[in-house]
């Protein structure tokens, strides 16, 4: 079962923890390699940020690459000129909440009306569509790709507020153990005070 193949391959993972800032920094390597860091919110345990690093093709590491939390800056190779003009944009990113997987796309303004969210579950993407032809793009949901669950459509909801369009996936039950078990396994872990275990954000 591809849940319980996940479950493994985080528990044979190299772990180190790292507590500092409101926050329980994990650092996982895999046996393949790869890395994954994960920050959590010490007073809600909310995931607040996910991020991968693969090996290269060539044996080297590679760059980070966000999967939940907010960009920082300082890792963005572009000039500030860049970001500023970029800032009105629309900017994609994801936020879970304990009980979903919550997708934000920050400064689009249209109506709510406007839009249309579907699971494509053949493709194994979500689609978000303007009847205006403004807007257009399909996303993944990587933990539900990892796990081998279905994409299911009835787990879809959406708002729209503050020129802020936000996308709940319910979670479902097989993730929330997981997330539940990990997070046990997380907190027996000795936190260190160490800044070199390459979970910071910068």
């Amino acid at each position: 079962m591809a849940v319980q193949h996940w479950a493994d391959a985080l528990r044979k993972a190299k772990k180190t923890a790292l507590i500092s800032d409101g926050k329980r920094k994990a650092h996982y390597v895999f046996e393949d390699g790869n890395e994954m860091a994960e920050e959590y919110d010490l007073k809600t345990d909310e995931l607040v940020l996910r991020k991968w690093r693969h090996k290269t093709s060539f044996g080297g590491q590679g760059q980070w690459t966000w999967e939940v939390g907010e960009t920082n800056p300082n890792d963005i190779n572009v000039t500030s000129d860049l970001i500023k003009e970029n800032s009105s944009n629309p900017l994609f990113m994801r936020k879970d909440t304990k009980a979903s997987f919550q997708l934000r796309i920050r400064n689009i303004s249209y109506p709510a009306e406007v839009y249309s969210v579907s699971a494509e579950p053949t493709e194994r993407c979500c689609v978000i569509r303007t009847s205006n032809k403004k807007y257009y793009k399909k996303f993944s949901i990587p933990d539900l790709d990892r796990c081998q669950l279905p994409l299911e459509s009835a787990a879809l909801s959406f708002t729209h507020a503050n020129n802020t369009l936000i996308i709940s996936y319910k979670k479902p039950k097989e993730i929330l153990t997981l997330e539940q078990e990990l997070l046990v396994e997380l907190k027996k872990l000795k936190g260190t005070s160490e800044g070199d275990i390459d979970c910071k954000t910068q």
